[in-house]
């Protein structure tokens, strides 16, 4: 255990490149505008299957209400936010300093009480902390080892709660929309933000689960709708998908 303290899952070049662009997180239309468009259905992912194992109404407003939430990579908050308006408890950890403090400044600009932390996971690990829901949402495509990663994020699982993750697979499919389409022709995202062989199959995914204990408990593919401009879940996990897995003991 000592040895796998000692490693990290971090790799340099990522996070600067994110932590570069820390003013672009809260424009809209801006550099982070794929992961504004993402929000609704990992929001909904992430609500429907929280309220199915908790117990809880998903109509109600404060249906997280109770539940502490761990927000890996959580940059400048895109996703945290919405997830405490419904009333998490939630954690908000990434390694690049600049985008904790926008994330810190936003969310006390929007009243909301979040508990953000320039910090690794393994960091959050090694001091014992639990969640009821542990999220990785367009991280594992960046790490440097993905197997401690998972290792060390289900280690923070809370018996009953789960782990929830957005990304992309690893398909020529994904490489010809997420990066020839997404980089370099819509310019959707900067160029060089993804790194092909570092994108993770759902299969890989839930191997990964299973070798922490983890089962999986429901995968999606997300969508993208060019005439609305909307993303939505489908069956299509050739480029982007969701899949969480549960711990039971």
């Amino acid at each position: 255990m000592a040895e796998a303290q000692r490693k990290t899952t971090i790799d340099p070049a990522e996070v600067s490149r994110f932590a570069a662009m820390s003013k672009e997180w809260w424009a809209a239309q801006g550099k982070m505008r794929p992961l504004h468009a993402l929000n609704p259905v990992r929001i909904t992912f992430i609500k429907d299957i929280a309220c199915d194992l908790f117990d809880r109404s998903p109509r109600k407003l404060d249906c997280l209400s109770g539940l502490r939430i761990l927000d890996i990579g959580c940059g400048g908050g895109i996703l945290s936010e919405p997830l405490a308006r419904l009333g998490g408890d939630v954690v908000g950890v990434d390694p690049a300093a600049e985008n904790v403090e926008v994330a810190k400044l936003h969310a006390e600009q929007s009243g909301l009480s979040i508990d953000y932390r320039a910090a690794t996971a393994e960091a959050l690990a090694d001091a014992g902390e639990k969640f009821d829901i542990v999220i990785a949402s367009e991280v594992v495509e960046h790490v440097a080892d993905l197997s401690l990663f998972v290792k060390r994020a289900s280690e923070m699982v809370k018996p009953g709660g789960f782990f929830a993750v957005t990304t992309i697979n690893r398909t020529m499919k994904s490489f010809a929309l997420a990066i020839v389409g997404a980089e370099y022709i819509l310019r959707w995202l900067p160029v060089g933000t993804h790194t092909w062989d570092k994108f993770v199959t759902p299969e890989e995914m839930r191997g990964e689960f299973a070798a922490t204990g983890l089962s999986e408990l429901d995968r999606g593919g997300i969508i993208f709708n060019p005439l609305s401009g909307e993303w939505r879940r489908g069956m299509d996990t050739d480029v982007n998908y969701m899949i969480a897995a549960k711990k039971t003991a």
